[in-house]
């Protein structure tokens, strides 16, 4: 287990951008509505980031997650986040820690779909450069299907700043993927995220990601996408990769 730990430090100290608080069903922007088993944990060591207007700006960290109760996940996100502008203004410093609850409400088996509510808590940055310096709350819900070696998922929701209505913005995503090989799952999506500033421009953007399983305990991620809509300004290209530890 050493080797993989030490993995996980070296992906969590690649350099990394990314643009803003993010909500993701790893590797994807995405999320699925399956929670993590009752009683179980998964623990993502990670970086993402994206590139826009010749800036860099990012986050590296621990995103936790435990199966409290059948049907039910919590979730706590400790990134680290710096910023990169064109202006030379370096910033490195901890970004938005994220607190939030997955419960799934209905089930494929009874539904024929599954479906899940994912709200998520931004606490604020505490910092004028890294992150945002105003507490935030996303209220999503997430559906997906299964069929063979097949699976969609999908969904969206809109985030809600304490910084007004100005600040505030909704996001969709669709993604499809196929367990090609029996330790490597392959996918594509589309994600869609309406402008989060006044006068900024919404923004979309098609991505593919990957997933290997080392073993039962041990996974690599990986994704990247690029912007197909105001690509220059939002998202030139971004990419998210970690390392997954399930036990």
């Amino acid at each position: 287990m050493s080797r993989w730990i030490g993995l996980a430090v070296l992906v969590v100290g690649l350099p990394v951008v990314c643009s803003s608080p993010a909500v993701a069903g790893p590797p994807y922007q995405s999320d699925d509505p399956e929670p993590t088993d009752y009683g179980h944990y998964e623990i993502y060591a990670f970086n993402k980031g994206t590139r826009a207007k010749s800036d860099l700006s990012g986050a590296s960290g621990v995103d936790f997650n435990y199966g409290a109760a059948p049907d039910l996940q919590i979730t706590a996100t400790l990134p680290i986040g710096f910023d990169f502008p064109s202006n030379g203004m370096s910033a490195f410093a901890p970004s938005n820690v994220e607190l939030a609850a997955k419960y799934r409400f209905l089930h494929q088996d009874t539904f024929g779909f599954d479906v899940a509510v994912f709200p998520r808590v931004f606490l604020p940055s505490g910092s004028r450069q890294i992150g945002d310096s105003q507490a935030s709350f996303l209220l999503p819900i997430w559906v997906q299907k299964d069929w063979g070696k097949w699976s969609a998922f999908g969904g969206g929701g809109c985030q809600f700043s304490a910084a007004g209505r100005s600040h505030d913005f909704c996001m969709y995503g669709a993604t499809l993927t196929r367990q090609v090989l029996p330790k490597l799952q392959l996918g594509v999506e589309l994600f869609h995220q309406t402008a989060d500033r006044a006068g900024t421009p919404s923004t979309t953007s098609l991505g593919i990601g990957a997933k290997y399983d080392l073993d039962k305990n041990v996974h690599l991620l990986g994704y990247v996408a690029k912007g197909v809509q105001n690509a220059p300004t939002t998202n030139q290209y971004s990419w998210y990769a970690a390392i997954l530890f399930t036990f």
